[in-house]
């Protein structure tokens, strides 16, 4: 499994209207270890541009693939390589900001690739790619549609998989009001 992490003291900037800097910084810090345990006992690299969520994967018994300034896109291509390099057959490509990633080992392993959107059907919060596709990741605003057409440019059997926790992802406001609501509890210690 692949998570990109980036660096938790810039994440998440888009929550300041509703958290301060040290609640953004603790929320990604929660949902990326979330996320980094959900994915157990799978092997896990987190890509990287940031010394201190490198020591963090460390920590976490995570490979750490060092991407410094190539952007999301190309950060997550040179994951998926350096995965592939070391054998992988499959490979998850996954967000760091999923707070209810339960499920995130069950999802099927079926032929060609699979697509989870986020909770809008505009973003692609997971990617499930077999070895060497040759895929061109896309992320940013319509994302997920940018990602079926490429599984079609490459002939790929396309598998899209709706659900409503892996396609909760927290990046706004509105995000977040549903993560509080549907976890009833914000506190010192973050969501619970």
């Amino acid at each position: 499994m692949l998570i990109p992490v980036k660096a938790f003291d810039a994440a998440k900037e888009r929550l300041a209207p509703v958290l301060d800097r040290d609640e953004r910084i603790k929320l990604a810090h929660l949902l990326a270890k979330g996320v980094l345990q959900a994915a157990s006992p799978l092997p896990v690299a987190v890509v990287c541009d940031d010394a201190d969520v490198a020591q963090w994967a460390t920590d976490n018994n995570a490979i750490v693939v060092w991407a410094p300034g190539r952007g999301l896109n190309v950060a997550v291509e040179s994951g998926v390589a350096h995965l592939e390099a070391l054998g992988f057959e499959q490979i998850t490509v996954c967000h760091a900001d999923l707070p209810y990633p339960k499920g995130l080992t069950s999802l099927p392993r079926l032929q060609g690739v699979t697509l989870v959107p986020d909770r809008h059907g505009d973003g692609t919060n997971i990617i499930v790619l077999p070895r060497e596709a040759g895929f061109r990741f896309s992320y940013g605003k319509g994302s997920f549609d940018r990602h079926i057409e490429e599984v079609k440019r490459l002939g790929f059997e396309l598998h899209i998989i709706q659900d409503d926790d892996l396609g909760l992802d927290i990046d706004i406001p509105e995000d977040f009001a549903l993560l509080d609501a549907q976890t009833r509890q914000w506190g010192p210690e973050g969501p619970h």
